[in-house]
C-alpha cells in the first residue's frame, strides 16, 4: 500500500530548494550494440524523434545517439553509446534499472494494440502509487522501458513530436522518472535530497520515491521529476554493458549554478569532475554514494546550436573540435538508415562531400 511522505523537508519553500538543487532529469544515457536496430526501434517503435546523430566525443569512433521531443527539450532526452564490442550488461544494483516514459493516461489500450500488432513483448497494465498505470518492456540490447500512463501527461503537450507514427494524442511526452536499484537506499537518498534537492514524497514496500516540486520542475523543463529507489538487499552488483544505463544526468538552467551544484558536491565529499564541454550542453559527472554515475548537465546550449529545429538529426553533426576528423570517421562509422518526417528512409553514409551544406 503505498505512503504519502509527509516530512518537514517537504515544507520548504521554493527559493530555497532552487539555491540547492536541479530541477529534474536532463538526459539518460545507455549502451547499444546495433545502431540501426536502436533507431528503428525508438523511432518506428516508440515514435520518438530521432534528435541528434553524432559521435561519443570520447571515442569518436562509436556513435551518439539522441532521441527526444520535437526539439530536443531537456528531460525528454535519451540517449545511447554505440559500443558493440563490449560485453552484455547484468542487472543488479548499483544501477538505474529502469527509464520510464509518459503517456496520456488514456492512451493504455493504444499502446497495448501497438506493441501487439508490432509483436513487442511487454508486461502490465499495473498500478503503481494508486495514480500509475505502467507497462514494462524491453529495448533490442535488453534496456528495460517503462511506458507510464498518467494525468500529468496533460499538463505536457508542448512540443510533443507530430511527425512520427505514434498520433499525438497517444504519443510520449518525454521522461516520466528513472528507477536506481540499490542493496539499501539511504546514501543514494542522502546524495539525491541533500545534494540535488529532492524530496521524499511516498513508499510503496521497497520503492522510495523522490521529486523536485513540480512548481519548480514545471519552470525549467516541464516535468521528468521523479526518481524512485528500489531497495533490493541481497542482491548481486550490476555489471555495465550493452542494455545497461551509463548515466542519469540532471538539468540546470545556468552554468553559474551548475558550479555551485559542483561545489556542494565535492564539499560533500564527494569526487566531481571539471566542467566539460560537451558543446550541448555542459556536464559534471560524479558518482553517488549507491555507485550510480549521474551528471549535472546544463539546459543550454541546446540541440538546435548546429542544425535549425527542422532538420534535426538528418546527417552526422560533429562538435568544432572533431570537425576535422570527419573524412576519417566517415571510413569507420557505419551507415545507417535515418528516419524522415515524411516517413521515407534514407540510407546515410554521412553525407561525405556535403559538410558545407550540412552545416549551414
Amino acid at each position: 500500500m503505498s505512503k504519502n511522505m509527509k516530512t518537514a523537508g517537504q515544507k520548504e519553500s521554493k527559493d530555497n530548494i532552487e539555491d540547492k538543487g536541479v530541477f529534474g532529469i536532463h538526459h539518460v544515457t545507455a549502451i547499444t550494440s546495433n545502431p540501426q536496430k536502436n533507431i528503428d526501434f525508438y523511432t518506428n517503435n516508440l515514435g520518438l524523434r530521432f534528435v541528434k546523430l553524432t559521435v561519443n566525443q570520447d571515442d569518436p569512433t562509436s556513435y551518439h545517439l539522441y532521441y527526444g521531443d520535437e526539439i530536443g527539450r531537456p528531460g525528454t532526452i535519451l540517449t545511447f553509446f554505440h559500443w558493440p564490442n563490449i560485453p552484455k550488461g547484468h542487472r543488479g544494483t548499483s544501477e538505474v534499472s529502469s527509464t520510464s516514459f509518459l503517456i496520456p493516461d488514456n492512451s493504455i489500450n493504444y499502446w497495448i494494440d501497438r506493441f501487439k500488432t508490432k509483436h513487442i513483448e511487454f508486461s502490465g497494465p499495473y498500478r503503481r502509487f494508486d495514480d500509475e498505470q505502467v507497462m514494462t518492456l524491453n529495448d533490442p540490447d535488453g534496456l528495460e522501458l517503462e511506458l507510464i500512463a498518467h494525468k500529468s501527461a496533460q499538463d505536457r503537450n508542448e512540443n510533443v513530436w507530430k511527425e512520427g507514427p505514434v498520433p499525438i494524442e497517444h504519443a510520449i511526452r518525454g521522461f516520466y522518472s528513472v528507477t536506481i536499484s540499490e542493496e539499501g537506499y539511504e546514501n543514494t537518498a542522502s546524495v539525491l535530497t541533500d545534494e540535488l534537492g529532492f524530496i521524499l514524497t511516498r513508499q510503496d514496500g521497497s520503492r522510495f520515491r523522490y521529486e523536485i516540486p513540480a512548481a519548480v520542475a514545471q519552470g525549467e523543463g516541464g516535468g521528468a521529476n521523479i526518481v524512485d529507489i528500489l531497495c533490493l538487499p541481497y542482491t548481486q552488483q550490476a555489471i555495465t554493458g550493452i542494455g545497461s544505463v551509463h548515466h542519469v544526468a540532471w538539468r540546470t538552467p545556468t552554468d553559474e549554478r551548475q558550479k555551485l551544484l559542483r561545489h556542494n558536491i565535492i564539499k560533500a565529499g564527494l569526487n566531481a569532475t571539471p566542467v566539460i564541454d560537451r558543446f550541448y550542453f555542459h556536464s559534471v559527472y560524479f558518482r553517488e554514494r549507491g555507485g550510480v554515475l549521474f551528471e549535472i548537465a546544463t539546459n543550454p546550449p541546446g540541440f538546435a546550436i548546429d542544425e535549425k529545429a527542422d532538420e534535426l538529426g538528418t546527417h552526422l553533426v560533429l562538435p568544432p573540435w572533431i570537425e576535422s576528423m570527419r573524412k576519417d570517421l566517415e571510413k569507420i562509422l557505419p551507415p545507417v538508415h535515418l528516419p524522415k518526417k515524411e516517413k521515407e528512409q534514407k540510407l546515410v553514409r554521412n553525407q561525405p562531400g556535403n559538410e558545407e551544406e550540412n552545416h549551414k
